[in-house]
């Protein structure tokens, strides 16, 4: 998982889900459903961190990718490109109106389709679609100074 913390919230999540919707099954069909369950979460977990990664190499494809041979150089180097990145991805966000952080976070970081995002924030497909897309454009103005 990358992450204790997170892989303690995944296993609490699916606990938490499966005695929530399955408390009446028979206990001979909890275990196989638990470890379903609990897959399911972790693949979920993948896809989104691979959003968030390909979203941030999207912001500035054009950006050259450092040589293998750099070695630990190359590394400390990315590590450093990584946060300043996420520090200006979050200080963009930041300067979004609500809904427009709502939509974007929704469609982009937690990789929902525009109907399942319109079902969480209670307005139309139409509707988040505006927002999305005028969350991206200014993602994008705000994030195009960022690499050299």
């Amino acid at each position: 998982m990358g992450s204790h913390d997170d892989a303690l919230d995944i296993v609490q999540d699916t606990m938490l889900s499966l005695c929530k919707n399955y408390s009446a099954k028979p206990e001979s069909e909890l275990a196989p459903l638990f470890f379903r369950m609990l897959n399911n979460r972790i693949m979920d977990h993948f896809r989104q961190v691979k959003s968030r990664s390909q979203w941030l190499q999207e912001a500035d494809p054009a950006r050259p990718e450092p040589d293998a041979q750099d070695g630990s150089a190359a590394e400390g180097l990315r590590a450093l490109l990584s946060e300043r990145q996420l520090a200006a991805v979050s200080e963009a966000l930041a300067q979004l109106p609500a809904r427009q952080q709502e939509a974007f976070l929704w469609r982009s970081w937690e990789g929902q389709s525009t109907a399942q995002t319109a079902a969480h924030m209670g307005c139309t497909e139409g509707s988040v679609k505006t927002h999305y897309s005028r969350a991206l454009t200014s993602m994008r103005q705000a994030l195009s100074g960022l690499w050299p």
